[in-house]
């Protein structure tokens, strides 16, 4: 027993060796890419750029920035990158089998999960937007204290990123629903890591450099309240859109990585206009144009009702039908 018991610890140590060995040739890997010496690694590695995936899926002009190379050099190594990951095709069985790992979070609504096919999926982005309230936020505040269920009762049994940008983040109210669903509102609140984004340049920061404390956190939600509010106070007039939505799309896309790296889910809440051009039916229109449009996964529109009542539209999705559903926003929670 004595010397399988060393055995064991052995192997564990030589696992671990191995496992730092890896490491190390993870991180020297950067310098073996084209007209990337240790200094640019080093540059890259600061702003975030610490592999090849992150590499492959940058653009030129991002790399050129932050690494103060040329254009030219930026495709190469870009290039160089891809080459490495082997990226291409591949079957759809492959997909259809990796997609089979995508968790769901319950809403605390049933109607609601029916809407969104059983709950808010990983490796999605899902935007809630509507009026004030319309309960945006309070599905938010819902999802971040039903993920830290485990995964047979409607959680995923990790923790939450929340960026808050309009100050509304309350934990009194993520409390009153912990202690609704009979959780420890305590560790619920623990579990909930919260900034607050003072502009959009600090929120897209706080998204680029989330890698490690999702790893760190077993983070398996992250929560913006909302996506276009920042945007929206600092970029006036329609000189500004374009830059506006370059940045918008920048920031959605690195979203969607993050989802797609580590399987969470990402829940966005987004505000609203009038639009003048329709005199006729529902005016209310989502802020971001296109650009948020196509980059969200899951689209719901949210009208609040009598009372507690909200009414819940799924406006776009890739697999499920445009349809409705109404649920209560109660002391407790998201309910029925």
């Amino acid at each position: 027993m004595v010397k399988r018991k060393e055995a064991v610890e052995v192997k564990a140590v030589d696992l671990a060796v191995e496992g730092e060995s890896v490491e190390k040739k993870m991180e020297k890997e950067l310098e073996d890419l084209p007209g990337v010496g240790p200094a640019t690694a080093d540059k890259l590695r600061k702003a975030g750029y610490d592999n090849m995936e992150k590499i492959a899926t940058s653009s030129a002009h991002e790399l050129e920035e932050v690494a103060d190379i040329s254009i030219e050099t930026a495709k190469k190594v870009i290039n160089a990158a891809r080459d490495a990951l082997e990226m291409g095709y591949e079957s759809a069985d492959k997909i259809y089998e990796r997609r089979k790992a995508v968790g769901r979070i319950t809403t605390g609504s049933d109607s609601l999960n029916e809407l969104l096919g059983g709950g808010v999926e990983t490796q999605s982005i899902t935007e809630a937007y509507g009026r004030f309230g319309s309960g945006k936020t309070q599905i938010g505040f819902q999802l971040a204290v039903n993920v830290q269920k485990p995964a047979g009762e409607g959680g995923l049994g990790g923790n939450v990123l929340y960026v808050d940008t309009e100050g509304t983040f309350r934990p009194e109210r993520i409390r009153q629903i912990a202690e609704g669903a009979g959780m420890d509102a305590d560790e619920v609140l623990r579990n909930i890591h919260v900034a607050r984004a003072v502009n959009s340049d600090h929120q897209i920061v706080l998204v680029d450099k989330a890698d490690e404390v999702v790893k760190e956190k077993n983070v398996k939600l992250v929560v913006i309240d909302s996506l276009t509010s920042c945007f929206r106070a600092e970029y006036l007039g329609r000189a500004a859109l374009g830059e506006r939505q370059q940045k918008l799309n920048k920031h959605i896309h690195a979203l969607q990585r993050l989802a797609d790296r580590h399987n969470l889910a990402v829940f966005v809440t987004n505000q609203v206009m009038d639009n003048p051009g329709i005199l006729f039916g529902d005016p209310t229109t989502p802020i971001g144009g296109h650009v948020l449009a196509h980059a969200a996964t899951y689209r719901i529109y949210l009208r609040k009702g009598k009372e507690e009542k909200r009414i819940a539209r799924l406006v776009d999705s890739p697999n499920l039908p445009e349809s409705e559903c109404v649920f209560k926003v109660t002391k407790e929670g998201i309910r029925d």
